[in-house]
C-alpha cells in the first residue's frame, strides 16, 4: 500500500506481516530500497515515517536498521539517527577482486563439463538481456545480469562459492547500479556474449579471460564514476588520478 503523503511512498508494505517474520520482511524491504538507490547514499532515515509507511512498530524497524548496519548499508549515529551508508569504493574493489577470482575459476571448471540445457538457458538469458538493452530497461537488465552469473554457479553446484559472493552482493549491486547507462548495458551484454561463446566453443582460457575482462571493465567504469562524483562515496576524496586503477591482472 502506498501513502502519497509519505516520503517513503515507494516502500511497499509487506503483504503478510506474520508473527516472527516482521523484522525480516522490513529488513528485506529496506535493503531492496537501498540497493535499488530508491534510498540514496547519505540519505537520513526517518524511523517514524518508515514505521507509518510499513504499518509496523519501531522495534522491527530498529532491528532491521541494525541488521543493515551489519551489512554495511546503514550507518547508525549516536544521538543523530540513521543514514544510508555512502558507498566505499575500497570495499567495492575488494568485493570485485573476490568475485573476479571465484567467477573466473568457476568458468574454468565449467567449460567442457556443461550440458545442452545450460547452453539453452544461457542463450535464453542473453536474449532477455538484449531485449532489456533495446528497451533501456535497466532494472530488467540488472535482473537478467544477476541470473546469468547465477546460472554458471548453479551448473557446477558451487553452493559455498555462491554463498561467498551473495554475502557481498548488496553493496556490489548498489555500486553497479550507479553506472547503469545504455552504454554500460550494451557493453555488459557484449562481455556476457564473449563468456558464453567461449564456453560453447570449449575454449577454457578464452572463457576465463572473458570473465576476468568483464569484471575489470565494470570496476574500471566505477572508478571513473567515483572520481567524477566523489560525494557519493565515503572515500571518494581519496581517489587519485589515472594511476588509481583496478590493480589486479
Amino acid at each position: 500500500m502506498k501513502n502519497p503523503q509519505s516520503p517513503y511512498d515507494f516502500l511497499e508494505r509487506p503483504a503478510s506481516l506474520a508473527r516472527g517474520s516482521v523484522t525480516t520482511d522490513v529488513t528485506n524491504t529496506l535493503r531492496d530500497a537501498i540497493v535499488s538507490l530508491a534510498l540514496k547514499p547519505g540519505e537520513v532515515l526517518d524511523k517514524n515515517a518508515i514505521c507509518d509507511q510499513l504499518g509496523v512498530s519501531r522495534f522491527p524497524v530498529s532491528e532491521a536498521l541494525a541488521r543493515l548496519q551489519g551489512e554495511g548499508l546503514v550507518d547508525i549515529l549516536p544521538q543523530r539517527g540513521s543514514i544510508v551508508s555512502l558507498v566505499r569504493i575500497a570495499d567495492v574493489r575488494e568485493y570485485m577482486l573476490i568475485r573476479k577470482a571465484l567467477e573466473s575459476e568457476a568458468v574454468r571448471a565449467l567449460v567442457g563439463r556443461h550440458d545442452d540445457t545450460l547452453i539453452a538457458d544461457l542463450r535464453g538469458n542473453l536474449a532477455g538481456q538484449r531485449l532489456a538493452v533495446e528497451r533501456d530497461d535497466r532494472s530488467g537488465f540488472h535482473a537478467q545480469d544477476l541470473e546469468f552469473h547465477e546460472m554458471l554457479f548453479d551448473a557446477m553446484r558451487f553452493a559455498k562459492v555462491r554463498a561467498v559472493i551473495e554475502s557481498a552482493r548488496a553493496n556490489l549491486d548498489r555500486a553497479r547500479r550507479l553506472i547503469i547507462t545504455p552504454r554500460r548495458l550494451a557493453l555488459s551484454l557484449d562481455e556476457h556474449h564473449q563468456v558464453f561463446d567461449a564456453i560453447v566453443a570449449g575454449e577454457t582460457e578464452r572463457a576465463v579471460a572473458a570473465m576476468r575482462g568483464h569484471i575489470d571493465s565494470v570496476m574500471a567504469e566505477l572508478l571513473v564514476f567515483a572520481r567524477a562524483q566523489p560525494e557519493i562515496f565515503a572515500d571518494g576524496e581519496t581517489l587519485s588520478g589515472d594511476e588509481d586503477t583496478f590493480p589486479f591482472g
